[in-house]
């Protein structure tokens, strides 16, 4: 067994999450906090003092409807700019918040609803509300108002409704809540089961939120900025907002994501949180215009140089001379148009939610974006490890922030401890099998280095057993395959089966381009199922692609993981629900059950 701890840096006076902001207007009431779309498009500034004086508005109105304090209050939004309101609304309030994903279907808002059961709930849209109202009267729950954000009325409405309220009154109660106290119960996105609800206290946000930006005062700054456009409703993006709000880092919001390439020449960010499939596409957008313009083996080979040099900053070593003429070289050429791509004040991206290959994360730090990767969970309000600037090993998610402390068990099994750790769950039942010795069970398996850095080797939940007894770990097959640009998602199968098998699916839109590349046009005017099984694809250009990918992913693996046989699938990564988590994440007893029939052939049956 073996662990490692990082001591804490900041040990905090506050005694909620409000006094964070509360600090905050009292050094710099004039600051840029946030940016905000206004309705002809345009982005305009809101200051620290204008936007408390909204969330106190918010609250008072929420305090006359009638919410009491431990009352919770679930918020149904895309990413944007009311959902920050509401949810800082909600804690002065002394209310608890219980974040739904925008895209949740029917059936998991009605089993949140009837697990927290909300008094009140904010929602973006008209058909936000009506599900509510859906799963409030099948609760049997009577809530104080459904507020929308759409149109602003409702939120003015409710401002309005709070004028009564005086500012002792709101004061009171923005004070209820203790360190102890929950502040949010955020449900996990059911990987591997039903969502569990995690009480997450203030002192969780408190703790993990000053030391993190204490560890990384070079990231978080005052005169930086961000975009935020993973969900809210994941602790991930909302406790990097409290983060920014608490150090002064200008945060703008977008609700699509698919926007966000497009939107960073605008707003020039310093900094961002991406998911390591934003990374990939835009690596492949680079590629892909490099060999439409008939560079692509300059690319490739501009690619190298810049992985070499990334390893050497990561290594702290120096690079040949041959190594930084050429990369200056192709700094001209290639990477000082991505930076500008990417806004060109960028100096650090973070990536999280899923591993990201090594050389994808030698290849930006070598164009001159430093990626830094981390690990966590929502049980543990997000960052649980991490590297830090300047001292960033690619291949492991970094060493515990501060406070915490990661135990390898006898098993591989991550273990954690520290004041980012939830108490528990809501459904105390749901602590049974969730805590062993004082830590926190995260269900991944990996290992520690001699310098704390923490590698993970995939599930433990996700190990394959075949009928003969092998074991196997599917993560390094599966990324290796994930690393083709047409590959979403790869998944080995096999449990009780004589051997293992794979089920890949491959990402629409690199499907769509690569397929009017290849002269396919019926394959490029598929479109992928939007529910139901999804379809596959038996192209002979693709399943070539495919099977390169397949064999290079073996060559890495011993002969009873190596995988024969697999099928290639197409299923709509943003609208199938049943398949994917909010954050993109394979469902895989789902996406089995979804393609009964094409792993009914691999196996024969």
């Amino acid at each position: 067994m073996r662990e490692f701890s990082t001591p804490t840096l900041v040990t905090s006076p506050h005694r909620n999450v409000t006094d964070l902001l509360e600090t905050r207007l009292r050094e710099a009431p004039n600051h840029h906090a946030f940016e905000v779309v206004d309705d002809d498009g345009a982005y305009r500034p809101v200051t620290t003092a204008e936007f408390a004086e909204r969330v106190r508005a918010l609250a008072r109105g929420l305090i006359a409807s009638g919410l009491q304090a431990g009352d919770r209050v679930a918020i149904m939004s895309a990413t944007r700019y009311e959902w920050t309101l509401a949810d800082l609304a909600c804690l002065y309030a002394g209310a608890v918040v219980v974040p739904v994903y925008e895209t949740a279907a029917p059936e998991q808002v009605s089993a949140i609803l009837r697990n927290a059961g909300p008094r009140a709930a904010f929602v973006e849209t008209d058909e936000h509300a009506h599900l509510l109202e859906a799963a409030f009267a099948e609760a049997g729950l009577h809530p104080h108002g459904i507020w929308r954000f759409a149109g602003q009325t409702d939120l003015a409405a409710l401002a309005r409704r709070g004028q009564s309220i005086s500012r002792g009154e709101l004061e009171e109660r923005r004070l209820v809540a203790g360190p102890d106290d929950i502040a949010t119960v955020v449900y996990t996105s059911g990987t591997t089961g039903r969502p569990r609800g995690a009480c997450i206290t203030h002192e969780n946000f408190i703790h993990q939120m000053l030391n993190i930006a204490a560890a990384y005062g070079e990231v978080v700054r005052e005169d930086g900025s961000t975009i935020i456009f993973l969900p809210l409703a994941h602790v991930l993006a909302r406790g990097l907002q409290i983060i920014c709000l608490t150090n002064g880092m200008r945060v703008s919001h977008l609700a699509d994501p698919t926007r966000v390439i497009a939107t960073l020449a605008t707003l020039r960010p310093t900094f961002l949180v991406v998911v390591p499939r934003v990374l990939h596409k835009i690596r492949e957008a680079v590629r892909t215009n490099a060999e439409r313009k008939h560079l692509g083996a300059v690319w490739r080979r501009a690619e190298r140089v810049a992985i070499e040099m990334g390893e050497c900053h990561y290594r702290g070593r120096k690079a040949s001379l041959t190594t930084r003429a050429e990369h200056a070289l192709y700094d001209r050429l290639f990477y000082a148009r991505i930076r500008a791509l990417l806004g060109g004040r960028m100096t650090y991206m973070l990536s999280g939610a899923a591993p990201l290959e090594p050389d994808l994360c030698r290849l930006f730090a070598g164009i001159g974006i430093p990626i830094i990767e981390g690990y966590g969970l929502t049980e543990t309000t997000a960052p649980l490890t991490g590297n830090l600037p300047g001292n960033t090993r690619a291949g492991t998610v970094g060493v515990p922030t501060p406070g915490a402390t990661v135990r390898i068990a006898d098993d591989g099994e991550v273990l954690a401890r520290g004041p980012g750790v939830c108490r528990g769950y809501w459904d105390p039942r749901d602590d049974a099998d969730a805590f062993v010795g004082g830590y926190f069970r995260t269900g991944d398996l990996g290992r520690l280095d001699e310098d704390g850095r923490l590698t993970l080797l995939g599930r433990c939940k996700e190990v394959v057993v075949t009928s003969s007894g092998k074991t196997i770990v599917p993560t390094v097959w599966e990324q290796d395959v994930e690393r083709h640009p047409l590959v979403a998602h790869a998944v080995v199968i096999g449990d009780n089966e004589p051997r293992p098998a794979g089920l890949i699916l491959v990402d629409p839109d690199a499907l769509r381009e690569r397929a009017r590349a290849e002269g396919d046009e019926e394959l490029a005017q598929v479109s992928a199922p939007g529910s139901g099984s999804p379809i596959e694809l038996s192209a002979t250009w693709l399943r070539a692609a495919v099977e390169r990918a397949v064999q290079a992913a073996n060559r890495r693996v011993s002969r009873a993981e190596q995988i024969r046989e697999y099928c290639v699938l197409l299923a709509d990564l943003t609208a199938h629900h049943d398949l994917f988590t909010p954050t993109q994440k394979v469902r895989r007893a789902a996406l089995v059950r979804a393609a009964a029939p094409q792993v009914a052939r691999l196996y024969r049956r």
